[in-house]
């Protein structure tokens, strides 16, 4: 019989293309290089239909080939390429985060299908960026090149993008109202929020030895506090959408951790299902990480502007920005960092340093590395007179007791909101008979 403690499950959304690629290819190469040879991987992919999903696998199964061959010309002692393939399992899974309907059916299908998770990395998102502010951009790129592609403020987004109905029409054609559901908002939060509480039992399914399980919430440097409005949370109003979540990502994410926030996050993280006799059940942990800037197809662009992007970004880091990995491969550093790290290593770094944001860096020659990213209204770690690091945004200030605490409180909201409109939803889609029960 197999030994599930043996087995690592990962998650990752949005894995066809771009970051979420890249996180897959790094977490192979990670997990070969560094867990035992009795260790194995077993990868889900999520992707919005079955023709990505094969694509999807069929690249990573390129990559693992690479992987193994490496191992073996180059690690002393190592298993053959063929025994490592072997140590590698990857699962496809179709999921549309902007459909309640599909988070609920893909968390069904996982439930009943896979013993345990380590790690969901909440990757897959949208931009819902339309074009740019073409004389701001080239202004600012011209004037303050490395701040302005590290912390851009020229991207113009849609207005008013609304999911397409959740709840389908009847045979007669008759519709139930439904209020509307921001699009960028399902896809980049909401959806993820599901699918975290839906995977909650899984991920606290542990034997004494093993790490928490892991939710991996991805933001952006991008999270500015202005974005987001707690009257508007879903981003229905608002003209940067896409800044707006993940500024609710930041929020979130770190208190989590927080007094303030427990009750509603333990209701989140509801474990409440029965632990087999060889396993125990441990509160799953929250951890925010962010990629730098990375260049992927999320920002629609030509060929020529592409190319241009990337010159850009290559500029931001020859002028000295710690924030641009540019490639997936080497923006995915922090979330597979925070996938496979010790949980002594992480419960110590944060007992030092306060709870923080994690983000891939890299040095002037491109070599990556995780370092903590200063986060607006609560610094590096929540705690006053910090040191200040490298990678600043220009518009950072000093970290003052009432901006901890108004974030802190802005936190407590959010999870109380967001934990209001989950319990709605689930109710509404029961009560039009198209809710999946995870019983």
């Amino acid at each position: 019989m197999q030994d599930h403690n043996n087995n690592f499950y990962v998650v990752i959304t949005g894995a066809n293309s771009g970051l979420g690629l890249g996180i897959g290819c790094r977490l192979i190469d990670e997990f070969l290089e560094t867990r035992p040879h009795s260790k194995r991987l077993i990868l889900i992919i999520t992707t919005r239909d079955r023709k990505k999903g094969d694509a999807t696998i069929a690249q990573l199964q390129r990559h693992l080939d690479k992987a193994c061959r490496r191992l073996e010309k180059t690690t002393p002692g190592s298993s053959s390429a063929t025994q490592h393939k072997h140590r590698v399992t990857f699962r496809p899974e179709i999921l549309d985060l902007t459909s309640l309907i599909s988070v609920q059916q893909l968390s069904k299908r996982i439930r009943e299908t896979t013993p345990k998770l380590d790690a969901i990395i909440c990757n897959a998102g949208i931009g819902g960026w339309e074009d740019l502010y073409w004389g701001r951009a080239v202004w600012t790129i011209l004037t303050d090149w490395r701040n302005a592609v590290t912390w851009p403020t020229f991207k113009k987004s849609g207005f008013g993008w609304r999911t397409k109905r959740q709840i389908p029409a009847s045979e007669k054609g008759d519709k139930v109202e439904e209020p509307p559901l921001g699009e960028v908002f399902c896809a980049n939060m909401f959806g993820h929020y599901l699918l975290g509480h839906y995977a909650a039992p899984l991920l606290a399914r542990r034997s004494d030895n093993e790490n928490r399980g892991r939710i991996i919430w991805v933001s952006s440097l991008e999270a500015y506090t202005h974005t987001f409005d707690m009257a508007d949370m879903q981003g229905l109003e608002s003209h940067t959408p896409y800044e707006s979540t993940k500024r609710q990502t930041d929020l979130m994410a770190i208190t989590s951790a927080l007094p303030s926030s427990t009750q509603m996050v333990d209701q989140y993280l509801c474990t409440s299902d029965d632990s087999t006799p060889t396993t125990t059940n441990k509160k799953p942990r929250i951890y925010l990480s962010h990629p730098g800037i990375v260049g992927t197809s999320i920002f629609p662009l030509n060929f020529l502007l592409d190319f241009c992007m990337l010159i850009a970004f290559y500029g931001a880091r020859i002028l000295g920005s710690p924030w641009h990995p540019i490639t997936a491969y080497k923006g995915a550093v922090a979330m597979v960092w925070l996938a496979l790290a010790k949980q002594s290593t992480l419960d110590a770094m944060e007992e030092r340093e306060g709870v923080g944001k994690w983000g891939s860096a890299t040095d002037w020659f491109g070599n990556e590395r995780v370092e903590r990213t200063e986060v607006e209204g609560w610094g590096w770690g929540g705690r006053l007179g910090e040191r200040v690091r490298k990678g600043r945004s220009p518009h950072a200030k000093e970290l003052t007791k009432e901006d901890r605490e108004e974030f802190e409180e802005t936190g407590r909201k959010c999870w109380i909101e967001m934990e209001r409109l989950r319990v709605e939803w689930e109710g509404r889609l029961e009560e039009a008979g198209v809710g999946v029960s995870m019983d």
